[in-house]
């Protein structure tokens, strides 16, 4: 993600803008701190975005999952 500063922002905005409406989302530093994101309406926000587990409660992992298929392996492998 691309950072300006306040100054280069205010020079180039129509240009940030167009690209942040187009998904490319940047940052605006004030004496090289982030202080705002810049980014398109319709991008997701933090919690839209889905992360790992987010199928907790609605999939069940079978107890013996990490044994599932040992047999098989263990013969492709050259094991008893």
């Amino acid at each position: 993600m691309t950072t300006v500063n306040i100054h280069e922002a205010k020079t180039h905005l129509s240009r940030l803008v167009e690209q942040a409406a187009k998904g490319e989302s940047f940052i605006i530093a004030k004496a090289g701190k982030p202080v705002a994101r810049v980014s398109a309406i319709d991008a997701p926000e933090r919690a839209q975005v889905r992360r790992l587990g987010f199928l907790s409660g609605h999939i069940r992992t079978p107890d013996d999952f990490d044994r599932m298929g040992e047999e098989a392996v263990a013969r492709l492998f050259g094991g008893a």
